[in-house]
Parts: structure tokens; sequence; C-alpha cells
């Protein structure tokens, strides 16, 4: 993995690179980092005989390595700016662009706001449809305000004995295990900010502006997922004109397997845009 980095407005951002052949852009969820892309991106090694890519990770302000900067600014339009300035001052686009929940949303208005950097979308696993504070990431907030508001060690005990915990632990208990994972994040107090912000945030694009979108894309979804509900992956392919929607391995049943099913679906897709 090649690491680097990225200036802008007085901040460094992380950057992540691996793998060989022609740049794709792939984000990671929130508070996630440039780790989860390596968990479901193809490379030579799982996919010898197909055409193979670079999959390129700028790490979201607060996330990574990535300075944080003010929290007033953490938002997907900050986000999405940064990577619009990334792309042109590394030169990479147009190019395929993707991204898992938060990435999906940053991806997603990235295409609206500056098409001529994309030339195809992955919207995998998207928390978001086009409005903003959606009711899936009331899980984010709680485990933000109580963040805010307490030691971790008590945050953890106050969400472990919620209402929200146990309707995850019955129905998407990965997404349990994830907001268990966030009482362990460092720095509290960014991790806080960001999911009370990004959680009522939102990608800031219209219906019929993500029905315009005349380029490729792929949209991956599974069930057993309470933040990131599959009717959100159905419904964001049926307002893009030229989307496919595939249905993967819920992570909650088979990890291994759902890693090799996304994969599987996004060498597919990137081969296909190479053709």
């Amino acid at each position: 993995m090649s690491l680097s980095e990225f200036r802008i407005d007085g901040l460094r951002l992380a950057v992540s690179e691996f793998g060989e052949g022609p740049p794709a852009l792939f984000q990671h969820g929130l508070c996630g980092d440039a780790q989860q892309p390596v968990e479901t991106f193809p490379t030579d090694e799982t996919f010898p005989t197909e055409s193979s890519h670079r999959c390129v990770t700028l790490e979201c302000r607060g996330h990574g390595g990535s300075d944080a900067g003010p929290f007033d600014r953490l938002s997907i339009a900050t986000f999405t700016e940064d990577i619009a300035a990334f792309l042109e001052a590394r030169r990479l686009g147009p190019l395929v662009v993707g991204g898992t929940s938060m990435g999906a949303a940053v991806t997603l208005r990235l295409a609206v706001r500056h098409p001529g950097l994309v030339r195809g979308l992955v919207l995998a696993r998207p928390a978001w449809i086009t409005r903003a504070a959606p009711a899936n990431m009331r899980p984010n907030i709680l485990v933000g305000e109580l963040l805010e508001r307490y030691p971790a060690i008590e945050a953890r005990r106050l969400f472990d004995a919620s209402d929200v915990a146990a309707q995850l632990a019955q129905d998407a208990p990965d997404n349990l295990a994830t907001m268990r994972g966030l009482f362990d994040r460092a720095p509290q107090a960014v991790t806080a900010a960001l999911l009370t912000r990004i959680s009522i945030d939102g990608p800031g694009v219209g219906e019929d502006e993500v029905r315009a979108l005349g380029i490729p894309v792929l949209v991956i979804g599974h069930r057993r997922d309470i933040i990131h509900p599959i009717e959100h992956a159905r419904t964001l392919a049926g307002l893009l004109p030229r989307a496919r929607f595939i249905e993967i391995t819920p992570k909650a049943e088979n990890r291994a397997r759902h890693r090799a099913d996304f994969r599987a679906a996004l060498q597919a897709f990137l081969t296909e845009q190479d053709a």
C-alpha cells in the first residue's frame, strides 16, 4: 500500500493507494478509514485473470490519518469538495468513483456536482437516498450524543441498555458490533462530532438531479442491515437510469462470502467500464 497526503485549507488529508492499473476512487464509510476499501476492492490476487485497477482513497476529514479541522466544517459537502480538489490536483478524472455508506453519499454528490470527474459510479450499502437525517441513522446519532455527554465507558453502558441496541442485536448484529466499536475510537470528541453532524446531514442533491445522471452505476445492497436498508439501495437503483442493482450476502450471515460477493460485483463493473 502506498501512503501520501493531500493538503487543503491548512489540513493534511491522508491518501492510500493499492493495486495496479488505472485508478478508481473508493471511499470509506462514516468513522471508517482506508482499510475498509482494502477488504472489498478486487485485486490481482482475488481476480488474477481479470483487468486490475488501482484503488485510491482520500480519508475524509477526521477519519484515519486525516486532520479533522473545525467541527462545523465536517459535512458531506465538505468531504465532496475535498475529493474534487484532490482529483483535479492529481489529474485523475474522469474515473470510476464509489464508496460504502457515507462514501456512497459523498460520491453520489461528486457525480452530480462535478460530472466531469466521474465516468462510472458505485453506491455500496447506501445509508442515504437524497434526504438529510434519514431515520436509519438513529443508532449513529445516539452513539454520538452519548459520547458528547459521557466518558466512553459510561456511554457504552448506556448504549448497551438502550432499545436501539436491543433492536440491533435482534435484527442487525453486524451493525451492533460496529456501534460498539465506536466507543473505543479516538479522539472521542472527533468521533462524537462526526456521528452527530454527518448522521443529520445528507448528499444535498435532489431526485431530479439523480435521475439526470447518465453514467453507468452499480448499486450494492444486502439484508439484515438497519443502518443501510436494502430499500435505500433499491430506491437509488430505480432513480438512476443506467443503474444495476446487486444483492449480496449479508455480513451478519457470512462475512467471508460478503467480501467475495462484493469484490466479484465490483470487479465485473470495473471490467465493463474498461471495455
